[in-house]
């Protein structure tokens, strides 16, 4: 039973979420012969001002880039 965790920057829509898990479920189902059934996935989704990429978390790259 394969697990895949996904972790997100908060923001995608429950439909995209939706379209990401069945995407990965039939991947691994073609890919590794799992039944779809058996598929496992977990997507989190972070805010911004908790994800940090050089010591600045997403949150303050964001307000800070240019529009």
């Amino acid at each position: 039973m394969p697990l895949i965790h996904v972790t997100l920057l908060a923001g995608r829509s429950p439909q995209e979420v939706a379209a990401l898990g069945a995407a990965l479920t039939a991947a691994t189902h073609e890919t590794l012969g799992t039944p779809a059934e058996a598929v496992r996935v977990v997507v989190e989704q972070t805010p911004p001002d908790h994800w940090f990429v050089g010591g600045r978390s997403m949150a303050d790259r964001r307000r800070s880039a240019p529009s």
